[in-house]
């Protein structure tokens, strides 16, 4: 599958092409250049042409509104992309407040709504029948439409994110907000298949009726996504560390020797996490490869004491820990796995990747079997498609 095509920037935010984004665009450039025939060919279709790039560039001044006041409340946004439906903002965390939630969501509309009567002021300043007043006025009235339909309340749309702050408002639970605002877009999708396939039906206006029902397709497909990644969240809040962690780890004697150890556990064993403890107390993580850097001439002499890591200098997370704090702390330090400690401070259990969409797919039911469970774990990364990383950076406080 090909990438999206960098273009460029703005205000530090990368600006993305999809290739799918030139078919809107040639579908666009036609609709215009017959619309303006009159002017004759070689001046309809330039028009055409102008009047898509400003219509694109009227949905990268949307996008780029809600990306703006994203930053201006310290959220990265990650890239801005035109594409077959016009943009996406790659924000990159959730608002903290319902407040700035409305203010992210609505600022796309306003930018949209502020172009319309800049544009509706400087037509009316122009001769009525001039080129420019015509496709200045279409501009004006293609923000208005632009505007008005972003404020449909369903999510994927404008619309859709001021419900949903809204209900996060009316409700205090901003997870309650999401499934609502994303029922409303799933029923306005269908709604709107329905509509499409009426037009076609009823009508010879078989493309308007297409690209409707196409339309209401990808709000379905959107706000499910919402959905399943809300309920990824709740999961990832709700869970903790003591409900994932394994205790796939050894526990050895610290006293023993370097000689001793590597005889009786590393030639005969298939665990690969030791942790050292003496007079019933955890002394630290045994370092297989500091192993490897002692000189086995002094493995008859030295000790694990000699190697061990202290708890309290290798990764570790309480029982009570959040699947989210998890994540961000493997993600963060780059590391495969964390060192669960008990209330007391005992080693309790260890969690990796592997561990972490076990308990997902048994909390959630995922389709997700052991064999794919045992390649995260053998590869530190997760399933295509679980991007559970990113999620739960954007949980992050």
């Amino acid at each position: 599958m090909q990438a999206n095509w960098k273009i460029g920037s703005l205000f530090g935010i990368p600006l993305y092409l999809d290739p799918l984004w030139f078919v809107i665009f040639a579908l666009a450039t036609l609709n215009f250049g017959f619309a303006y025939q009159e002017w004759g060919n070689t001046l309809a279709w330039s028009a055409g042409v102008v009047m898509s790039l400003l219509l694109f560039a009227s949905v990268l001044l949307h996008e780029l509104g809600h990306s703006l006041v994203a930053k201006s409340q310290g959220i990265q946004v990650k890239s801005i992309t035109l594409f077959l439906f016009g943009g996406i903002a790659a924000i990159e965390e959730e608002s903290k407040t319902p407040g700035k939630a409305f203010q992210v969501a609505i600022a796309g509309p306003l930018v949209s709504i502020s172009l319309f009567i800049i544009f509706k002021l400087i037509s009316n300043v122009l001769p009525e029948t001039s080129i420019s007043s015509v496709i200045i006025g279409d501009l004006a009235r293609i923000n208005l439409v632009l505007a008005l339909f972003n404020l449909i309340p369903g999510l994927p749309l404008d619309g859709g994110q001021v419900l949903k702050s809204a209900l996060w408002k009316a409700t205090g639970d901003r997870f309650q907000a999401v499934r609502g605002a994303a029922k409303a877009g799933q029923i306005l999708g269908y709604t709107a298949i329905g509509l499409g396939l009426a037009i076609d039906y009823f009508t010879s206006d078989l493309g308007t009726g297409l690209w409707i029902a196409l339309l209401g397709w990808f709000g379905i497909r959107n706000a499910t996504n919402y959905d399943r990644i809300t309920i990824l969240q709740e999961a990832l809040l709700k869970t903790k560390a003591s409900e994932a962690m394994t205790r796939d780890f050894r526990v050895v004697d610290v006293n023993q020797t370097l000689r001793a150890f590597a005889d009786l556990y590393l030639l005969d064993s298939n665990s690969q996490v030791y942790f050292a403890e003496s007079d019933g107390r955890y002394r630290g993580l045994v370092s297989i490869e500091s192993l490897r850097q002692i000189e086995r001439s002094d493995w008859e002499t030295q000790t694990l004491q000699d190697i061990v890591h202290p708890l309290s200098e290798i990764p570790t997370v309480e029982e009570t820990t959040t699947l989210v704090e998890v994540i961000n702390k493997l993600e963060t330090e780059k590391i495969i796995r964390v060192t669960v400690l008990s209330p007391a401070g005992a080693v309790a259990g260890l969690i990796d990747k592997g561990d972490i969409v076990q308990v997902l797919a048994k909390k959630l039911k995922l389709r997700i079997s052991d064999v794919d469970i045992k390649q995260v774990k053998q590869n530190a990364s997760y399933p295509p498609g679980l991007q559970l990383e990113v999620i739960a950076k954007s949980l992050k406080d």
